[in-house]
This record gives structure tokens, sequence and C-alpha cells, in this order.
């Protein structure tokens, strides 16, 4: 399927606005893995209004401009879109209600042949109406594998990933998911039918409907902020990653972290499938 690069380039997204509330918060946790053990304090402030925390990694639901790799004019073939890498700059922390707006832009699209298909970045920045003050900035790397061989330039992406040590981790953390984890998490605004629908995602080439790619990573948050963080959310300033593979509803993901300082290198596995889901993770956190 072809796609007209210069037209995702200068593609109109429009600004997205949204109200969420302390509920809103809550369902992004549950849907992410939060309160499994009802009885964890540090989980339950995630879940539960008197205090209530926001995990870092609701950031990327934040005034999303939905799948928009699903309309016509993209002239991409959604279903067999996978989100490649995702990064996220925090400017200030995610209230815990409020307003906030963005506007999304294709900033990149790299042909990577017909047999691989083509990477598309894009950044948007959210902003909190009440005062002006940006939230955080996201870019989102996809991997649109139907419509590589347009004849576009072949490249290198313009960033490299980050290197993961080749010693053994300083620390684990094993964290699982529930059979139902995709049908939760995706009442937070991501209704792509391949993580809901088995025959969706038998045409995608899965066995089953796959978890959210951005659901993972949010399981992937917990692990690093209880880990490496005392579970405080605000002392994350940058996070960006790789996804290398999908993970099935139900799975044990596996976080691998390694820190220097203040600079964290992550991976995570799939324990059941023994198999790397996400690579090349960096985060760098506030004393």
């Amino acid at each position: 399927m072809a796609i007209d690069p210069d037209k995702l380039l200068n593609r109109d997204f429009g600004s997205v606005r949204e109200t969420y509330s302390e509920k809103d918060c809550i369902l992004y946790a549950l849907g992410v893995g939060m309160g499994l053990d009802p009885l964890d304090e540090n989980c339950l402030r995630f879940v539960y209004e008197d205090d209530l925390k926001v995990l870092p990694s609701q950031s990327v639901i934040m005034a999303h401009p939905g799948f928009w790799a699903k309309e016509e004019d993209t002239g991409i073939d959604w279903v067999r879109v996978l989100h490649a890498g995702q990064e996220v700059i925090f400017h200030n922390p995610i209230p815990t209600s409020g307003t906030v707006e963005a506007t999304t832009r294709v900033t990149e699209v790299t042909d990577k042949g017909e047999k691989i298909g083509a990477l598309i970045n894009s950044e948007r920045v959210v902003r909190d109406l009440s005062t002006g003050a940006d939230i955080c900035t996201l870019i989102t790397t996809i991997l649109a594998r139907g419509n590589g061989g347009f004849g576009g330039q072949r490249k290198a992406s313009s960033t490299k990933p980050d290197a993961i040590p080749t010693s053994d981790p300083d620390q684990v953390c094993e964290l699982p998911t529930l059979p139902q984890q995709a049908l939760i998490y995706r009442l937070s605004g991501d209704f792509n039918p391949l993580h809901a629908s088995p025959s969706v995602a038998k045409n995608a080439g899965f066995k089953a409907p796959i978890l959210h790619g951005l659901c993972t990573f949010g399981v992937m948050t917990h692990a690093l902020v209880k880990t490496c963080c005392d579970y405080d959310p605000s002392r994350f300033v940058r996070m960006r990653l790789r996804f290398s593979a999908p993970v099935y509803p139900g799975e044990t993901i596996r976080t691998e972290i390694w820190q220097d300082g203040n600079e964290i290198a992550f991976r995570c596995k799939s324990v059941e499938q023994n198999k790397i889901v996400i690579n090349n993770g960096y985060l760098l956190i506030k004393d």
C-alpha cells in the first residue's frame, strides 16, 4: 500500500483538548496493573483518591489524537501497524485532574523497504490550560509494516538506541499482567481492535489479541517508579525505549535495571515467552 510521506509530514491533526478527572487517573492505573494487591499502600496511592498520585506513563494518553493511522487519508495499512518506540520528556508533574491541550505533528517518515515497512515519527506537547505550562513532550515511533517500499530515502533513525550493559542487572522487578488487561487498558482511549478482537489479531499474524505496547510501557513504568524512585513519580525527568516484541495479556513482565547515579538503563522480558519485549531503555531521574 502506498503512502505519501510529504502528505504525512504536512498533515493537520488539529488540536486536541481533554478534560480528565481523578477517576480517569485511577482507571489508567488499573489498566496497567496497579491495585493487584489492594493492601499494598504504595500502589493504593495510584488507584484510590485519598492523596492520589499519577503514574508518569499516563502522559502518553493525554490529549491523544486517537488511532489516526486508521484514517483513510493517511494511506497506512493500519492492521499491520506496530508501536516501535516511545520517548517522554517531563516538564512538570502530571496533575490529578484538569484540562490539557496538545497538537500532534509528523516529524519524520523513513522507508525501511518493502519487507520491513515505514518508520513514522510524531511529536506532541501536552499543556495545562489552567496554567499554560507544558506538562510533557511525547515522541512516538510507529512501524507501518505494510507501507515500506514507497520510494523514500532509506536511512538510519535520527536517534541511536541507548546501549544496555552486558553485566548482570543491578535490580530485577517482575510484575504480572491479567488475562483481561488489554480490555481494561483500552478504556483509557486506545480502541485499536488488534487488542480486543481475536479475528483482527489473527489477520495481523498474531495467535490472539496482544497487549497494547503502551500498556506494557505502563507496567514497566510501575517497575521503575517502584524500584528506582520509591514510588515518587515526580522524580522522572526523561524516558525513552524501543518496543521489540508483543506481550500477550496474562504474561509476566520482568524489568531488568542497571543504575548509574541518576541514569538508568533497562529492558523488559516476557517471562513466559523468554523474549525481550522492551529494549534500549533509558531513564533520567531527579535526586
